[in-house]
C-alpha cells in the first residue's frame, strides 16, 4: 500500500492508497488526496521525506530514509517506552530493536516470501473463499486449532484444503494458520532479544486472531497502534519536520525540490 502523512503539530491528514508497478503515479495520486483531506497546496508543504521499497519513485520527495529508520521514529512518537517493533507486511516482516530515543540498535527481516508475511493469510483465505476482514474473528472461535506443518504457501494451501475436505471446523484451520504464521515470526524476532514495549504494525496489526497467537508464542504483551498501517509514513514527516526545524536553529537555507505533482499516464 501507498501511505502519506501530513503532519503539524500533530497529524493534520493520513491516506491509505493502493500500490502496484506504477509507484510514480501513484505517488502523485496518493499526496493528491492528503492535500484535499489537509485542504493545503503542494506549495504550502515545507518538506517531503519518502521511505519504503518506493521511496526513490516519489519525484516531489526532498529526501529519502530507509523504512526501518522511519518505522522507528514514527513508533517511538507513539510509545514511548518502545523496545522491540514487529512490522508485518503484505511483503516481508521486520523486526526492530530501538532505545530510548528511537534509534535503531538491531534488526532483522525475512526474504520477499508469502509465506512468511501477511500475504500467507490472505492466500489461505483465498483458499477457504473468505473475505480477509471475517479471518481474525473466525480464527478466535477456534476450540483447538490445526496443526499446519507446511511453510511453503503452496503447500499449505493443499494441507488446509485436504483438512476442509476433511471435515476440520474453518475455524480451527485458521487459528492453526496463524499459529504457523506466528510460530514462523517469532523464529526471526528471537534472534533479537525481545524486550517491553512489544508494538505491531504493518497490515498483521489489524489480525487479532495472529496477534492472540503472536503474544502466546512470544510471551509478551503486543501493543499496536492506533492505525498500525501509517507508522512508517509517521516517521518519514517526523524525520522531515526535524529537518525543518534544525535547519530555522542554524539558520540554514532549507533545499527543496520544486514542488509539482507530475501527471503520469498508464500507457
Amino acid at each position: 500500500m501507498t501511505k502519506a502523512v501530513i503532519l503539524n503539530e500533530g497529524i493534520i491528514a493520513s491516506i491509505i492508497g493502493p500500490t502496484g508497478p506504477e509507484q510514480r503515479r501513484l505517488a502523485n495520486k496518493v499526496m493528491e488526496e492528503a492535500l484535499k483531506k489537509a485542504n493545503l497546496s503542494l506549495q504550502a508543504i515545507a518538506y517531503i521525506v519518502s521511505t519504503g521499497y518506493g521511496r526513490i519513485n516519489v519525484p516531489f520527495a526532498d529526501r529519502q530514509f530507509t523504512e526501518i529508520t522511519c518505522h522507528a521514529k514514527g513508533i517511538i512518537s507513539l510509545f514511548p517506552n518502545a523496545k522491540t517493533i514487529i512490522d508485518i507486511g503484505g511483503q516481508d516482516i521486520k523486526a526492530i530493536k530501538i532505545d530510548v530515543t528511537g534509534k535503531t540498535t538491531d534488526f532483522v527481516m525475512n526474504d520477499k516470501c508469502a509465506a512468511g508475511s501477511g500475504r500467507f493469510i490472505e492466500v489461505i483465505a483465498d483458499t477457504l473463499g473468505l473475505p480477509l476482514e471475517k479471518v481474525a474473528d473466525l480464527s478466535l472461535q477456534s476450540k483447538s486449532p490445526a496443526k499446519i506443518s507446511n511453510i511453503c504457501t503452496i503447500w499449505a494451501q493443499q494441507e488446509v484444503a485436504a483438512s476442509l475436505a476433511q471435515g476440520v471446523p474453518v475455524s480451527d484451520l485458521l487459528a492453526g494458520v496463524h499459529h504457523a504464521l506466528a510460530d514462523r515470526i517469532c523464529r526471526m524476532v528471537n534472534r533479537l532479544r525481545v524486550d517491553d514495549d512489544v508494538i505491531v504494525t504493518g497490515g498483521g496489526g489489524k489480525n487479532k486472531g495472529l496477534l492472540k497467537a503472536l503474544s502466546e508464542q512470544l510471551g509478551h504483551e503486543i501493543l499496536v497502534p492506533e492505525e498500525p498501517l501509517i507508522t512508517g509514513a509517521l516517521g518519514a514527516a517526523l524525520m522531515g519536520k526535524e529537518i525543518v526545524e534544525n535547519a530555522k536553529q542554524n539558520h540554514k537555507p532549507l533545499k527543496t525540490k520544486e514542488r509539482i505533482l507530475e501527471q503520469i499516464e498508464i500507457l
